[in-house]
């Protein structure tokens, strides 16, 4: 399986940057894991909130091929455990799924369009975090994930 991390512009914070990369770099290891980024569209912050989410979510589903499967990152989204967010991927694995899209939106959230075509929501929290921010926290618990599945060390049981 791979697992794409796609997000609605980009990351302006250097220490953000320098941990993804970290976290990209450790994963490489267990699994193909890629940040894609959706460049945020100039024309975008002239328009209304809802205006915004259609057109971010046009622009996240241009991204999203027959096969994958498409979940949000978003407050309503289901929380896990670490150990139960790894038997979901590992559970995704063993279903043949080829390409996990998890998705970061903008500020407003996504779409009704983007709501439909997803098949799960997910939470890391009931606090909110920035979008940029999100993104670390993201490959973190993958790799998390990863290392719970193979039963090293990294998380303490």
């Amino acid at each position: 399986m791979k697992i794409s991390l796609l997000c609605v512009g980009k990351t302006d914070v250097g220490f953000v940057e320098t941990a993804n990369d970290i976290y990209l770099k450790r994963l490489k290891h267990y699994i193909s894991v890629d940040l894609a980024i959706i460049p945020e569209n100039k024309a975008w912050k002239k328009m209304s909130a809802n205006d915004r989410k259609i057109a971010e979510g046009k622009a996240i589903l241009s991204q999203i091929k027959s096969g994958d499967k498409l979940v949000l990152l978003d407050e309503k989204g289901k929380q896990y455990t670490s150990e139960k967010f790894a038997d979901s991927l590992q559970q995704d694995m063993n279903a043949g799924v080829k390409r996990l899209v998890l998705v970061v939106g903008g500020a407003f959230g996504f779409s009704q369009e983007v709501y439909a075509a997803a098949q799960g929501k997910l939470s890391l929290s009931e606090m909110t975090f920035s979008h940029q921010m999100i993104r670390c926290f993201v490959l973190e618990q993958l790799y998390r994930a990863m290392t719970i599945l193979k039963n090293e060390p990294y998380h303490n049981r």
